[in-house]
């Protein structure tokens, strides 16, 4: 497929606003890609090269992409930037000065998707001595032989900044109806998905192999699974009751949520958004290579700082300096790891994620349990007040909390489901809680607030359901001066005049800016709203009411939430449960 029609194909999704209407033109797209292209359509429209955990980027800066433009085009590299400060967007700024390029048209070379997605993998593999001058050379090669359509997506490509509002759910139902002819598939497509981490393998396996393929999906190494996750309930009793009257209660750690996978002498950790770790940890890889006996495993855990003398967790804001890419190895000597293993998923050549909790617990008892990797500490109950004290003793320990399991449950990858139910110190109150928000939009500053030209945020919480971001609440207050540069730089290079595809929001922003980045709020309480979207829903006035947050602020010193990627943040239904939980809270 020539990559023009990929590029005509994002032109018409960005002109739309209706998720139905995106998803549909999805599907058009891949019913005339072909099956051994699929897989790249699929990345490029994620804008990306390969799925997180194999860790390759562009590595190509604006500066770089503006003398590109400049190379391609025959105008000045100063009149690019001019251009690019106006617009805030260089794909159309590459689209503008490839319409009216100085130079003489090179032969239009009728570039495949291909021959697009073949240069800019070697493009992110150029490094060393010269290597900036040579990426500038074959991006400006590649813009000047495209049109001006397809000259503005391969800039925004490069720069990770396609705008298209497209998100994984809705490739996931566009999938389902080009090759099974309906949207009903896209639950197994998303068991696939949550299995390997990688949309265009499900892609290219569903075009090639039909859904029945798609169904035989498992776990496999050095593929990382998409996490399970915890909902939330506030007291024991609920929590008990829910888990059929007997559960695991196992404390919560405030560390880094490592999946290791191992091979022989191979080892790979992931984050908690799946990218590759093994490099900032020496020291947990070698435990993993000489304390655990077995072949093959994938397993879990919670690294923290742990002073083994004092017996005592060291805080997150110590463990944090753990995650670097310099002096690595001076910081691991001074702040040494300890991992605490919470759940396995895969032994010699097995996969466990079908087993119950309880199985799963009992071969993490006998194999995870050496000087450096441990079990979480926990205990089985069926009583409140047992629960409760564990709780308490938990927080005394300077824990976050407690998560207990239901000890019948499979593992459900990729997934917040109540076979795992967290309680929070923070649900000892009516809602000292944080909340985890995708920024969706920015206010000027005004008043003393002017010069930094950063005022304030519109933030939004996910809607799985609908694969849309709903908002929830403006933030004012919480910012040093240094946030609001940050914010102010940060959110300036993706700001936009018109409201993303997959945002619902009834306020409006200075700037609308596309859901990308996570932060950390807290709020006095959660409330009914007819300003925000967030599960908003018809009263018995028929008035559409939504919720929101009461006196939220940003968490003092709070940075970007890099470890969240947008669909990650908050969902609609949990607030709502939050909502309900904070009711019976405040009755007693």
């Amino acid at each position: 497929m020539l990559f023009r029609t990929l590029a005509e194909h994002y032109s018409e999704l960005e002109s739309v606003s209706s998720r139905l209407k995106m998803m549909e033109i999805l599907s058009s797209l891949f019913k005339i890609t072909g099956k051994e292209e699929i897989k790249f359509v699929i990345y490029i429209t994620q804008g990306i090269l390969l799925p997180p955990f194999e860790g390759l980027e562009f590595g190509v800066a604006e500066k770089i992409m503006e003398d590109a433009i400049s190379l391609a085009t025959g105008y000045e590299r100063d009149v690019i930037e001019n251009s690019y400060n106006k617009s805030g967007d260089l794909g159309i700024v590459a689209f503008d000065f490839k319409s009216k390029t100085k130079l003489k048209r090179m032969l239009d070379n009728g570039y495949s998707v291909s021959d697009v997605y073949n240069k800019m993998y070697k493009i992110a593999n150029t490094n060393g001595p010269g290597s900036k001058d040579l990426k500038i050379k074959m991006i400006a090669e590649l813009i000047a032989s495209s049109t001006d359509l397809e000259a503005k997506y391969i800039t925004r490509y490069v720069l990770g900044e396609l705008r298209l509002g497209v998100g994984d759910y809705t490739i996931l139902e566009a999938l389902s109806l080009a090759y099974v002819g309906n949207r009903e598939e896209k639950q197994s497509l998303e068991y696939a998905y949550n299995l390997c981490s990688d949309m265009g393998e499900v892609g290219e396996c569903l075009a090639k192999n039909g859904i029945e393929s798609i169904k035989k999906f498992d776990v496999s190494l050095f593929k990382p699974l998409r996490p399970e996750l915890a909902e939330r309930l506030p007291t024991a009793e609920e929590i008990i009751e829910r888990m059929g009257g007997v559960c695991s209660v196992e404390q919560k750690y405030d560390g880094f949520r490592c999946q290791i996978h191992k091979s022989n002498n191979k080892v790979k950790i992931y984050s908690r958004n799946l990218e590759e770790t093994t490099n900032m940890f020496p020291d947990l890889k070698e435990a993993v290579i000489t304390d655990i006996k077995s072949d093959t495993i994938i397993f879990e855990g919670e690294a923290l700082a742990f002073n083994d003398v004092t017996n005592e967790f060291l805080p997150f804001q110590e463990t944090i300096q753990r995650k670097r890419k310099h002096d690595i190895k001076e910081k691991s000597m001074e702040l040494p790891l300890h991992l605490f293993a919470f759940d396995i998923i895969y032994l010699n050549g097995h996969s466990l994620i079908n087993e119950p909790y309880s199985k799963r617990r009992s071969i993490i008892e006998k194999l995870l349990n050496t000087k450096t990797i441990t079990p979480t500490k926990r205990i089985l109950t069926s009583s409140p007040k047992e629960f409760e004290l564990f709780f308490d003793k938990s927080i005394e320990d300077g824990l976050e909390g407690i998560v207990a399991k239901d000890l019948k449950s499979t593992y459900v990858a990729g997934a917040r489901k109540f076979s795992w139910i967290k309680m929070k110190r923070s649900y000892k109150g009516i809602l000292s809680d944080t909340l985890d928000l995708v920024i969706i939009g920015y206010f000027l500053g005004r008043g003393s607030r002017a010069e930094f030209k950063f005022g304030g945020l519109l933030c939004a919480v996910y809607n799985k359901e609908r694969d849309i971001f709903e908002s929830i609440s403006k933030i004012g207050t919480g910012f040093t001066e240094d946030n609001m540069r940050m914010f102010s730089s940060l959110l300036g290079k993706i700001k936009s005049a018109n409201k993303p595809a997959r945002v619902d929001s009834i306020v409006v922003p200075d700037f609308w800016v596309e859901p990308r980045y996570v932060i950390t709020v807290r709020a006095d309480e959660i409330t009914k709203s007819p300003t925000h979207t967030c599960g908003k829903s018809k009263n018995a006035s028929g008035l559409e009411i939504g919720y929101a947050l009461r006196f939220p602020r940003i968490i003092e010193n709070s940075n970007i939430r890099t470890d969240k990627n947008a669909e990650d943040a908050t969902t609609t239904s949990e607030v709502i449960e939050m909502y309900n939980n904070q009711k019976k809270i405040s009755s007693k």
